[in-house]
C-alpha cells in the first residue's frame, strides 16, 4: 500500500469511539453488556428538552435549511451572549462568538489559529483528546502526569515547569474523563502564572493562550462551583478562549450545537479556518437553540430534573464500589463532582482467574471485566494516562436506574472469582 502524509501515517483514531463501536456491535448481537464507555446519552433516558425538539421540528418546516453565517446567525450569537451574562455574570459581545457544529472545531480551530509546528502545548493526562489535537497541529507534548489527590487537575507548580516559551495551555473543567473540578485557587495561580509570562514577552513576541474547556459547566453537584477565570482575572480576557455548547448541558450530543467565545481577532482567524472546513451547526439548529437559550425559566426547570437524573445514577454507583472496596476489593471511586462521568479504579493486575490465568496488565484486566462482569468502562490509558494506570473512566449517560444493583452483583460475582 503506498504512504500517505506523515500525519495520516501517524496519526491514531478516538480510541474511546473505538471501543464504543466495538462494543454497540456486540449489544447489537444480543450480549447483555453494561455499557459505560461512550461520553453520550441514550435518548429513551435523557432525551433533549421538549420544547427545544419542538422549536427544531418548527425551523425545519419553516425551511430553515440553507448555508448559516460562518461565524454563527447573529440571533444565536446574542442568545448565547445573554445566556452566559444570565447564567456565569459574564459579559462578551457577539463578534467574540464563534458557532460551530459542537465543540470539537472549536478546540481544532483554536489549535490552528494558535500553535505552530514545535510550539510547547501543556495539558494534563487523563485528558480528553489534547494529545491528539497537539499533534494534527505539530505541537511539541508538555504533559502533565496529574494525581487522583489533586482530582486529576494539573497544579500551578506543574504548569509552571513547561512555560517558559509554551504557546498554549489547555484545561477542561468540569473534565472528561474524570467528571472532577479545577480548584478556584489552582484557577487562580495558573491565571497569573499565564499574565505574568505574558508580561514578560515582548511586543512582538507570540502569546501564551488558555484554551478553556467548559462543556460541562452547568453539570456540577453539591458544593462544587464553577469558576471562570476572566472573572477570577480580568486581564485573562486577552489570552483565553472558551469551548462551550449544548451537547453535555441539554443532552443533545447529536443536534451539533457548541460555540467559542475568545478575543474577536483570534475568533476572526478561527472563523476564517472553519469557513474551509464548513464544520457549522446547522441553521434549523441555530434558530431553535438561540430561542430555547433566552428562554431563561424553561431552561431552569429543565436542568434542575436533569441534574437530579445524573446525579442519582453516579451517586449510586459511586457508592456500590465504596461498599465493594469496604468489603475488601480492590477497587476505590472518586465521590461525584460534576459531569456525567465517575472516576473509579480496578486494580486487578497480578490476579488469577479460576482457570489460572494471570491477568497481567491493565488491557487483561479491562477485558475481563467485560468478559465475566459484563463492565464495559474506559481505561485512563485512552486518554493519554499510562498503560499501567489502574484509573477508569465510567459514563452514565445510558445508565438505566433499574440496572445499577444488577450490574453490581455481576461486578461482585466476577471479583470474587479472582485469587
Amino acid at each position: 500500500m503506498s504512504k500517505l502524509s506523515k500525519l495520516a501515517e501517524t496519526l491514531i483514531g478516538s480510541e474511546i469511539v473505538k471501543l464504543g463501536n466495538a462494543i454497540s456491535e456486540r449489544i447489537n448481537k444480543g450480549e447483555k453488556i453494561y455499557n459505560y464507555t461512550i461520553g453520550d446519552f441514550n435518548p429513551s433516558i435523557f432525551p433533549i428538552p421538549k420544547l427545544l425538539e419542538d422549536l427544531i421540528v418548527e425551523e425545519y418546516r419553516n425551511r430553515s435549511t440553507n448555508y448559516p453565517a460562518a461565524e454563527g446567525i447573529v440571533d444565536l450569537r446574542k442568545a448565547i451572549a445573554y445566556y452566559l451574562k444570565e447564567w456565569q455574570d459574564f459579559d462578551c459581545n457577539i463578534a467574540e462568538i464563534q458557532v460551530a457544529s459542537g465543540g470539537r472545531p472549536i478546540i481544532y480551530s483554536t489549535f490552528r489559529a494558535i500553535v505552530d509546528a514545535g510550539d510547547k502545548v501543556i495539558y494534563g493526562v487523563p485528558s480528553w483528546n489534547n494529545n491528539h489535537y497537539t499533534h494534527l497541529t505539530g505541537g511539541e507534548h508538555c504533559l502533565i502526569d496529574c494525581k487522583p489527590e489533586n482530582n486529576f487537575m494539573p497544579l500551578a507548580e506543574d504548569v509552571e515547569k513547561h512555560i517558559k516559551g509554551a504557546t498554549l495551555i489547555c484545561l477542561c473543567t468540569p473534565q472528561n474523563p474524570t467528571g472532577t473540578t479545577i480548584s478556584k485557587e489552582s484557577l487562580e495561580k495558573i491565571c497569573d502564572l499565564i499574565i505574568e509570562e505574558n508580561n514578560s514577552r515582548g511586543e512582538n513576541e507570540k502569546k501564551l493562550y488558555l484554551l478553556y474547556d467548559q462543556m460541562y459547566w452547568t453539570l456540577t453537584y453539591g458544593d462544587v462551583k464553577h469558576d471562570n477565570p476572566i472573572l477570577l482575572r480580568p486581564a485573562m480576557k486577552d489570552y483565553t478562549i472558551f469551548v462551550g455548547g449544548i451537547s453535555k448541558s441539554l443532552s443533545a450530543t447529536g443536534v451539533r450545537v457548541g460555540w467559542g467565545i475568545g478575543p474577536a481577532h483570534i475568533i476572526a482567524k478561527m472563523k476564517a479556518i472553519l469557513s474551509h472546513i464548513g464544520a457549522w451547526a446547522p441553521t434549523a439548529e441555530q434558530k431553535a437553540t438561540a430561542k430555547f437559550l433566552t428562554n431563561t425559566s424553561a431552561l431552569k426547570e429543565f436542568t434542575k430534573t436533569y441534574i437530579a437524573e445524573l446525579e442519582y445514577r453516579l451517586q449510586h454507583i459511586y457508592k456500590g464500589f465504596i461498599a465493594l472496596k469496604e468489603k475488601g476489593y480492590q477497587v476505590d471511586a472518586i465521590a461525584p463532582q460534576a459531569a456525567i462521568y465517575l472516576t473509579i479504579k480496578i486494580n486487578l493486575v497480578g490476579k488469577k482467574t479460576t482457570e489460572g490465568n494471570v491477568l497481567d496488565t491493565q488491557e487483561a484486566v479491562t477485558a475481563y471485566l467485560l468478559s465475566e462482569a459484563k463492565l464495559a468502562i474506559v481505561p485512563f490509558y485512552c486518554f493519554g494516562a499510562s498503560k499501567n494506570s489502574a484509573w477508569y473512566r465510567l459514563s452514565i449517560g445510558t445508565c438505566k436506574k433499574e440496572e445499577i444493583a444488577e450490574m453490581f452483583n455481576k461486578l461482585e460475582e466476577a471479583l470474587s472469582k479472582l485469587h
